[in-house]
């Protein structure tokens, strides 16, 4: 049995059901759940850690993410494009995919994440290059490696731009191809345990990258197996326009036919959805992966949260892409989220403290899962801690629920753990060799995009 033991917590904030901040407490954990919370504990730990001065957090949870872009972000040629011009010229680049770049940016953009507070990472891939080899055994090996919790996804495309859709040939398979390989990535690493480290769910792209039939069946297949499923929706006006001219129906009329609602479903962005709409996710549970930054920086536009939030819609936080973000901290997410709709909705704004939970019980609710998200006995012990007595927070502390929204937190945390084991300390990487790492993931950055 492994134990964790973390000291005099100076501010606990669990995110718990009752909103609980507590102060001066230890945190006592066993092979990866807390067991104790509460004052001067009468407990030793194989690791102890020591609280004092120390602002501590559940973990972050990332429900959006593409981590192969990591090797295509801040490049001049894109910089100005709006998302379907993005991705096809985009597509010339992530056709040349490989399992060691997917290795490579997992780690980095994963290693990025945990660096700022994040414990579970939800990652969309859906570029299946033929010959690519494994690509979600790549992605699984690198969580591993960071000791990451990881929620992989069996993404996929089978429109290519011969058949009206975006992608090049050398990257969308069959239906059958697909379904075939979603039941072989399932039964491999999907585990519906609770605290598993690895789940999967079925993502196909985009309804104008995918067909209507490989939607359905992915549909079936999901629940058959008790899956989840994921895709991008109502991400721009381009869509909107595409689906109407395709298919006659706005994009979510055409999911909901497909059998894509319910709660266990969530959309990526849904940022034009119209009232109508938002009080049908709200009837069916179906959740959106909130991304503030990749939506700016695509000139997306905004998403309707503080409506989805007062109307009871699952909302989670989440990166995207890196190449539409051109980085990985979900923490610098949590403050322009709360910046970005103080800016569009002023009082009827969600509170720091309510995008906090947006990224922890909000994004364990969309994936699934209520193991995790909080700080509560019982639940797995995925946290992180910031010391206080940083500069950047002189004066700012009065407030421990908001402050990582409303101030912000630049730079690394001090503590990452997850499911009970040290992942980050003092701001460095535990478990892989960070200068290597980049030096390895720079030069395979180089050979892959001059193919």
């Amino acid at each position: 049995m492994s134990t964790l033991l973390i000291r005099n917590i100076s501010a606990l904030i669990t995110c718990d059901d009752h909103d609980s901040l507590l102060e001066n407490v230890d945190l006592y954990a066993e092979d990866g759940v807390i067991r104790a919370i509460g004052p001067r504990l009468d407990r030793e730990a194989d690791t102890v850690l020591d609280g004092t001065n120390m602002l501590c957090y559940p973990g972050l949870i990332n429900t959006h993410h593409h981590l192969y872009q990591v090797f295509s972000r801040n490049l001049p040629q894109v910089q100005n494009m709006e998302l379907f011009d993005w991705l096809k010229t985009l597509y010339e680049i992530w056709k040349n995919l490989d399992a060691d770049v997917v290795r490579l940016s997992s780690l980095t953009g994963m290693g990025e994440l945990m660096q700022h507070g994040c414990t579970t990472c939800f990652d969309h891939h859906y570029v299946f290059p033929q010959g690519a080899g494994d690509l979600l055994e790549a992605q699984f090996a690198a969580a591993d490696e960071l000791g990451i919790r990881m929620y992989a996804s069996r993404g996929s495309m089978d429109l290519s731009v011969k058949d009206g859709g975006l992608p090049p040939d050398s990257v969308v398979q069959t239906v059958d191809e697909i379904m075939a390989d979603s039941i072989r990535c399932i039964e491999r690493y999907h585990d519906p345990s609770f605290g598993a480290m690895h789940r999967l769910a079925l993502a196909p792209c985009s309804p104008f990258s995918v067909s209507a039939e490989l939607l359905r069946q992915s549909a079936i297949l999901a629940r058959q197996y008790g899956v989840r499923l994921h895709t991008h929706l109502c991400e721009t006006r381009d869509e909107e326009n595409y689906m109407l001219a395709r298919e006659g129906v706005r994009p979510l009329a055409y999911m909901e036919r497909l059998g894509w609602l319910g709660s266990d479903v969530w959309f990526a962005h849904g940022i034009h959805f119209n009232d109508e709409e938002l009080r049908l996710l709200a009837r069916t549970g179906t959740g959106v992966a909130h991304c503030p930054i990749s939506n700016m920086k695509l000139a997306s536009g905004v998403a309707r949260i503080p409506e989805m939030l007062a109307l009871g819609v699952p909302v989670g936080l989440a990166v995207d892409g890196s190449a539409s973000n051109d980085g990985s901290s979900l923490m610098e997410e949590l403050r322009v989220a709360y910046l970005l709709h103080r800016l569009h909705s002023s009082k009827a704004a969600p509170s720091g403290y309510d995008v906090l939970k947006m990224a922890t019980r909000g994004s364990a609710r969309l994936l699934g899962r209520d193991d995790i998200g909080q700080l509560a006995v019982g639940k797995c012990a995925d946290l992180f801690m910031i010391d206080r007595r940083r500069l950047a927070l002189v004066g700012a502390c009065c407030d421990p629920r908001s402050v990582l929204a409303t101030v912000g937190v630049r730079g690394a945390v001090d503590y990452t753990v997850v499911h009970g084991v040290v992942t980050v300390a003092e701001g460095r990487l535990k478990r892989i060799d960070e200068e290597k790492t980049a030096w390895e993931a720079n030069r395979k950055c180089a050979q892959y995009l001059a193919m």
